[in-house]
């Protein structure tokens, strides 16, 4: 079972917890962190969703992302999110954004990882991850238009690519 800190619609802590598969109680919200990595010569990773997943199945997306679980922080969630997603460990993380969308249940939590090490050392979950490649910025902007990309990742990710 799967526990999730509830928060308000303004990310404010509730006191009680909501559990995966549930339904989520009006006026209630969970973190969901997105964490995208670029590496040190300015490349991006990309990975693929599982086809097994529920949302999006087959889908590539920036980095890594998931759920912030009981008890953590929301950079911790990301942190480990992206350790699990794709091995790559994270010291420190900048915050890009925070969007709340309290009609969806959700706050998403969006950081940037600068990445150093080896390109070739991503590790990927079972069950989660199926692919990854490492995109050019030029390249990532066309992705982000394209089919292959998860539209609402890329509302959320748009004002940060109009920066890079």
């Amino acid at each position: 079972m799967e526990l999730w800190d509830a928060y308000d619609g303004k990310g404010n802590p509730l006191g009680f917890d909501l559990v995966r598969g549930e339904p989520i109680p009006p006026g209630c919200c969970h973190v969901v962190a997105e964490i995208a990595v670029r590496h040190a010569d300015g490349s991006w990773l990309l990975t693929q969703r599982d086809w097994g997943k529920p949302n999006h199945p087959g889908k590539w997306e920036m980095g890594a992302g998931g759920s912030v679980l009981k008890g953590e922080s929301w950079p911790d969630g990301a942190r480990r999110e992206l350790r699990e997603e794709t091995g790559i460990q994270a010291d420190a993380l900048e915050p890009i954004f925070t969007l709340f969308q309290p009609e969806k249940h959700l706050i998403y939590a969006g950081y940037l990882c600068r990445y150093a090490g080896d390109k070739e050392a991503v590790i990927l979950q079972p069950g989660e991850t199926i692919g990854w490649r490492w995109l050019a910025t030029r390249e990532l902007k066309a992705f982000a238009a394209s089919p292959e990309c998860i539209i609402g990742q890329r509302r959320r990710w748009q004002d940060y690519l109009k920066q890079i």
